[in-house]
């Protein structure tokens, strides 16, 4: 097969499946011509991939979601054919606000998601302006689900959309006082003196989608054998990211200047999981931080899709099992097993479960028998059954 597939993606750490699925032959070795083409910012990618301007997108979790329940303008059918990156966020402050919360008694710990809120709401009273790169995304979720869970009430949070590439100047001008970002944007802001880094996102949802290959549905069913090799490549290029002596390799291909044009030791934070969170400090090794392989890191979990779906449900007035349907019906775990079954890899027994159920990893069932999946816990105990 020969096919030409246009995919559009954000200057950030978790493209990096898709640059390496380009990069070193992947998608070759499946018939596919990959054309990779940068964005400034989510809406106008999201924009791109509705129009039919492109025929992929490198897309936030709860993007295709939204889209498909009509929030923010478009009414569009999109799936989410499987997730590209779990974790990735990191939480960070000005420095001044990092200096008081230390006066107060904050140790500066990086993973204690409970203390450290605390600590932040006490000095500022809850009056922050934190920037998040899109009102549908992981960033979003998790910030909302962080503070409203330590007692702000959700009308009282200051959201600011900010491109992720932004950040790091938006705080330097005093525009935001926190945000929400993905690597290697809090890590940028760090390195300049912006910013100090104060939680991963993992450290709220131990286990959280973030990065989607996300399409038109009309694209995905008028397209199947290119569907099924697209998601073939990347799967073997999530494959090689896991393997730690290419971890140097894909900082240097993601430092070029068509993809995020920045130092690879930067973007090797992410990468390595030894992220520094202040000026000048040493690095924090965060085991989980971001995972592209493994305990079925790529499958579309339709239980996933339902947390984000039930969210954007009561934060918009819609009908909880109208957004329930769609939400899962957008998370393709059907087509997941059907390409992907033959390469005789470990598909789970199910496609839901209950969300943050697991603290610590356990076996499940699985195709081959021998998944681990966890831990997947909330920072506050939650469990997400959406049979309730």
């Amino acid at each position: 097969m020969n096919a030409t597939i246009t995919c559009g993606f954000l200057p950030l750490v978790d493209c990096v499946p898709l640059v390496v699925a380009r990069e070193f032959g992947f998608a070759r070795s499946e018939g596919i011509d990959l054309r990779l083409s940068r964005y400034p910012s989510w809406s106008t990618l999201r924009d791109m991939l509705a129009f039919g301007q492109i025929d992929t997108a490198h897309m936030l979790a709860p993007t295709p979601i939204a889209m498909s329940l009509s929030l923010g303008g478009f009414s569009a059918q999109i799936d989410t054919l499987m997730v590209l990156s779990v974790n990735g966020n990191s939480i960070g402050v000005h420095p001044d606000i990092a200096g008081k919360m230390r006066a107060i008694g904050w140790d500066g710990s990086f993973t204690t998601p409970r203390e450290t809120g605390e600590f932040l709401l006490a000095v500022t009273g809850g009056k922050l302006r934190i920037g998040s790169p899109f009102p549908f995304a992981m960033h979003t979720e998790l910030l909302r689900h962080w503070l409203t869970a330590l007692g702000m009430p959700e009308e009282e949070l200051d959201i600011r959309i900010v491109p992720p590439p932004h950040m790091p100047a938006a705080m330097a001008k005093g525009e935001i006082d926190a945000f929400c970002v993905g690597e290697p944007w809090g890590s940028s802001a760090v390195e300049n003196g912006h910013a100090e880094l104060v939680l991963p996102g993992s450290s709220i949802w131990s286990f959280a989608p973030e990065k989607t290959l996300a399409a038109r549905r009309d694209w995905v069913d008028e397209n199947p054998n290119a569907v099924r090799a697209l998601m073939r490549a990347v799967y073997h290029a999530a494959e090689w990211l896991h393997d730690d002596h290419n971890r140097m390799m894909a900082a240097n291909l993601l430092a070029r200047q068509e993809y995020l044009n920045l130092s690879e030791q930067i973007i090797d934070r992410a990468l390595s999981r030894r992220i520094v969170t202040r000026h000048n400090g040493a690095p924090v090794h965060v085991p989980e931080f971001q995972r592209f392989f493994s305990s079925a890191a790529t499958f579309p979990w339709r239980s996933q899709a339902a947390w984000i779906a039930t969210r954007l449900a009561a934060r918009n007035g819609l009908d909880r099992p109208h957004a329930l349907e769609v939400g899962k019906a957008s998370f393709r775990s059907d087509l997941y097993r059907q390409n992907l079954a033959g390469l005789g890899i470990d598909l789970p027994g199910a496609s839901e479960k209950l969300e943050g159920a697991l603290s610590h990893p356990t076996a499940v069932a699985s195709t081959r028998g021998e998944m681990i999946l966890g831990p997947d816990a909330f920072f506050n105990g939650e469990i997400f059954d959406l049979t309730r």
